[in-house]
């Protein structure tokens, strides 16, 4: 059930791609998330993700019109330029050297300047970016873009597709996600499928998303007008069958969705038929921005559904962390690392005592059903009955927490030696 917020201003999910992008948003008052499309009244979101520079001048066009211009050979396209910012090389064009971070950055802010046909972007108020992998480099990445294009909101957040298709489908009705759902992703020569599926035995309800990626033929070089066009489509419906067929075999599956400009039912027919026995199937392009637009909106405002379930995919930290203290003289559980977080962003700096002993104790939970356990960390050469310490926890893998502890020392009665003993923690069995 799509919930309104009481804004008066936009919420924007942004999905960047190498190939294309989209804008989708809620405006205050509106029954649903709208997208953008580059023709009023049609579904044509796909902005192409490219640059042209004019030949000779220093004017700049994006999407679309760059496209125009490089087919008029009227200047230099360049695309790729998610790839090109990530891979952080210095792009040659017309003899100078650009900044890939650079060009990315005007690529983002002229697209999303095309919000001024709903509304002015100062009307901004919160963004999520959501894009096919987000890792490390990719936060760097987006966060050094974001920085540049200044935008008069601090509520930029980013999430992974994996993670909006997620957001997007728990607003939708229960029954079309509460078995299985598939997402079938046609680009180019590749399919990626992702499948989302829910423990109902945990509290909060944990949900699984896996993705596999397989090399698919290309619709275009099925798509020829000859001879043997017929025979190439209806090799094609076979492999998509195939690939249908295994993804359904393990289990129930309530739902299928299809993403992508590849899908169309002149050749999709016994594919098409076999999916439609017994699920709901949906297909269209924009489920990513969509999601990242409901992501933005569950962060601002949590629903029942988000509140009753957590998300853990690849990226997600899978495990609860904290400790037992004293308050007050009795003993009470501390969180400190909250599972359903991004792992690479997962950090927690706190100072305490540690009343007698050499030894600290963290409490590791675990959300995929390995239960809890306690983790003893002996801080050798530790002296005094009472010691004040400084904790840092953080991930360096996606499994693999990190704790380093500091002696702080305490005060005149005992000098600091700021001597770091550091623990490796495996929070999980692969």
């Amino acid at each position: 059930m799509f919930k309104q917020l009481n804004t008066e201003k936009l919420i924007v999910g942004y999905d960047l791609g190498d190939v294309y992008s989209q804008i989708s948003y809620y405006a205050a008052g509106s029954e649903g998330i709208e997208t953008l499309s580059l023709v009023a009244g049609a579904q044509n979101y796909n902005i192409p993700t490219v640059l042209c520079k004019r030949s000779g001048v220093n004017q700049w066009f994006f999407g679309k019109e760059a496209v125009r211009y490089s087919e008029e050979n009227e200047g230099i396209l360049i695309e790729n330029l998610l790839s090109l910012a990530v891979n952080g090389e210095e792009v040659q064009i017309e003899g100078e050297g650009f900044d890939p971070e650079a060009l990315l950055a005007l690529f983002f802010k002229r697209s999303l300047g095309m919000l001024s046909q709903v509304a002015s972007t100062d009307k901004l108020s919160a963004l999520m970016i959501t894009c096919e992998t987000l890792n490390q480099r990719m936060m760097e990445v987006l966060s050094s873009v974001v920085a540049a294009v200044r935008l008069k909101t601090d509520k930029i957040l980013f999430q992974s597709h994996t993670e909006s298709f997620y957001h997007y489908m728990i607003q939708q009705p229960k029954e079309l996600w509460q078995a299985k759902t598939l997402l079938f992703e046609y680009q180019r020569d590749y399919m990626r499928i992702y499948h989302m599926e829910c423990n109902k035995r945990t509290t909060p309800v944990v949900v699984y998303i896996n993705e596999e990626e397989i090399p698919f033929e290309a619709f275009g070089s099925a798509y020829q007008a000859d001879e043997r066009q017929e025979e190439k489509l209806e090799r094609l419906d076979e492999e998509f069958l195939r690939v249908a067929e295994d993804a359904c075999r393990s289990s129930a599956v309530s739902s299928v969705y299809l993403i992508g400009e590849n899908y169309n039912e002149e050749w999709m027919k016994k594919s098409l038929r076999f999916l439609c026995k017994g699920r709901r199937v949906f297909q269209g392009n924009n489920l990513f921005s969509k999601g990242a637009c409901h992501g933005m909106m569950e962060r601002l405002e949590a629903s029942e559904t988000g509140k009753a379930h957590v998300f853990l995919g690849n990226d997600k930290l899978r495990s609860n962390v904290g400790m037992k203290i004293l308050r007050r003289g009795k003993e009470s559980y501390c969180a400190l690392l909250d599972a359903g977080i991004n792992w690479f962003e997962a950090e927690r700096i706190l100072e305490l005592y540690v009343q007698e002993g050499n030894a600290i104790e963290l409490v590791v939970t675990s959300l995929t059903g390995q239960g809890s356990r306690e983790v003893k960390i002996t801080l050798e050469e530790l002296k005094g009955t009472l010691s004040r310490l400084k904790l840092r926890l953080y991930m360096q893998e996606e499994n693999k927490l990190i704790a380093e502890i500091e002696d702080l020392g305490l005060g005149e009665f005992r000098e600091a030696t700021h001597h770091v003993w550091r623990e490796e923690i495996r929070l999980y069995e692969s």
